[in-house]
């Protein structure tokens, strides 16, 4: 299982807190350092079972620059959308497990969490 973190996060810190406690074998991604390729953003999509839009943080400064409030949110505007997140990593949203079983979370509660631990 691979967690992504910003470790200046607290829902991030939590679910490593959770992850340590219930004794999980994991390994850490801090994703604004070792930024994902769109592949990537596009594999973890698949295995959360949603859009690029969905997993955006729309308050972040560069989501406003960049004007994503307007942006189509329709299939033929995936790919902008994964270019965007791949371009500017802060606008993922954070933490997200990616479990053992091809599946992922994005874990901001600790119910998340023990999802993502149950798989």
């Amino acid at each position: 299982m691979e967690i992504w973190i910003n470790p200046a996060c607290s829902k991030c810190r939590s679910a490593v807190k959770l992850l340590d406690a219930e004794g999980a074998d994991y390994t850490v991604r801090r994703y604004l350092e070792d930024v994902p390729t769109e592949d990537e953003i596009r594999d973890v999509l698949s295995r959360l079972g949603l859009e690029p839009w969905d997993i955006t943080r729309t308050q972040e400064a560069a989501a406003k620059e960049l004007g994503l409030k307007d942006w189509p949110r329709d299939a033929a505007s995936r790919d902008r959308w994964v270019t965007a997140l791949a371009e500017h990593p802060k606008l993922i949203q954070r933490p997200i497990i990616t479990a053992d079983d091809g599946t992922a979370v994005v874990a901001r509660t600790d119910e998340a969490v023990r999802e993502a631990l149950s798989r």
